[in-house]
């Protein structure tokens, strides 16, 4: 049985109920998840089809949750996993028919029995091939056998340290040679994430980001989106590493890149909600090619009651919007785990209006990313 990196879970969300106020303390309990949807009855296939040939999408009867999951990690940081096969059943009971699936940008040292980082501050955390190897494996070896499965997966690259990013074609060679035309995605990639300093996280800097050029225009080649972690800061010091991002977006602004959990962390759980979706907006209004992914239930526990505030955000930029679990599949986790994240994720889904919903949760922002053929349906009147 393969051994695989264990996490504790994490996903996101904002707000479901249409009470929650800017007004809301921090201290108010955040309200229970309300039961998950049931899976929808559309196929892998229906998505196929133009959308004036689909069946319009009736979002009083069929799910809110999203049939997309672009930010999950099927590997956990340290010890067993959950089978491949048993998580591509996880997305089909769900509805989930679109998955990419992320290595880990930092593992545990492979000699550590710790299963989490947070437990192990001592443990040091290093970028590998290790876990992309065996999401390759494994999806080579499994894959074809479920081809009823209802799934379509995308495989990302997550290997590089973007610290020291000098091998990272090198490696980008090697991945060609061992899973020719495998890996369509890149990421998620740690510029900086102040969560595992303590074990040994090295963050990127403006030398080592303008030497990623030659990755970067292998990704622009090959229409590869690449997903970065890159904190926004901490609450002493709100935007104290955003200089990074920019800096990666001044000098790549030709590459598909996706902000993974909107730049907001644990370390930054008190920012100005207004001052947020202000610098969202700057970002996305100064380049055209940048996405936010709304992983991480961070925005759930820590910025729901500021519903009022982010949905007109999600609307306004809908086509810039990529929804996921961030859900880190180790075996200590279960179906109802993934239910849970997937429910929890998709919360903020049931506010959108039609067309942001159509954009975001059933699919339309993904397939266009990745130039892919398959269309959202459209919204009943």
């Amino acid at each position: 049985m393969v051994k695989k990196i264990n996490s504790l879970f994490i996903g996101l969300g904002v707000l479901l109920l249409i009470g929650g106020c800017a007004g809301t303390t921090k201290q108010d309990a955040a309200p229970a998840p309300a039961p998950a949807a049931a899976a929808s009855a559309r196929s892998l296939a229906s998505f196929k089809l133009d959308p004036a040939s689909q069946t319009c999408y009736d979002r009083n009867t069929e799910p809110f949750t999203s049939v997309v999951d672009a930010h999950m990690h099927p590997l956990p940081f340290g010890g067993e996993g959950v089978p491949f096969a048993e998580m591509i059943e996880y997305f089909r009971k769900t509805g989930v028919h679109f998955a990419t699936l992320f290595g880990i940008g930092q593992m545990l040292e492979i000699n550590s029995t710790c299963t989490y980082y947070l437990d192990c501050p001592e443990v040091k955390v290093l970028p590998t091939v290790k876990n992309d190897f065996v999401n390759g494996l494994e999806y080579d070896i499994f894959y074809d056998k479920f081809p009823d499965n209802e799934v379509k997966t995308i495989l990302s690259m997550t290997f590089v340290d973007l610290a020291h990013p000098e091998n990272a074609v090198d490696l980008v060679h090697l991945y060609d040679k061992e899973f020719p035309g495998m890996f369509k995605w890149a990421g998620e990639l740690n510029v900086v994430k102040q969560a595992i300093m303590p074990n040994g996280h090295e963050p990127a800097t403006i030398e080592s980001i303008d030497k990623m050029a030659d990755f970067m225009k292998i990704l622009r080649e090959r229409n590869i989106p690449v997903t970065l972690h890159s904190d926004l800061g901490n609450n002493a010091e709100p935007t104290k590493y955003l200089y990074l991002m920019e800096h990666i977006l001044d000098t790549y602004p030709d590459n598909k890149i996706v902000w993974a959990h909107m730049g907001l962390s644990k370390e930054l759980n008190k920012m100005d909600p207004a001052q947020h979706i202000k610098l969202m907006k700057s970002v996305l209004d100064k380049y055209p090619n940048l996405m936010l992914d709304t992983s991480w239930r961070v925005l759930w526990d820590e910025y729901h009651q500021f519903a009022d505030l982010y949905i007109p955000f999600f609307n306004e930029y809908s086509t810039r919007i990529l929804p996921g679990t961030d859900f880190v599949a180790s075996r200590a986790k279960t179906f109802q785990t993934y239910v849970e994240e997937l429910d929890v994720n998709s919360r903020y889904l049931r506010l959108l209006d039609d067309n942001a919903f159509r954009n975001i949760a059933l699919g339309e922002n993904y397939f266009r990313l990745l130039n892919m053929d398959y269309h959202a349906p459209r919204i009943c009147n």
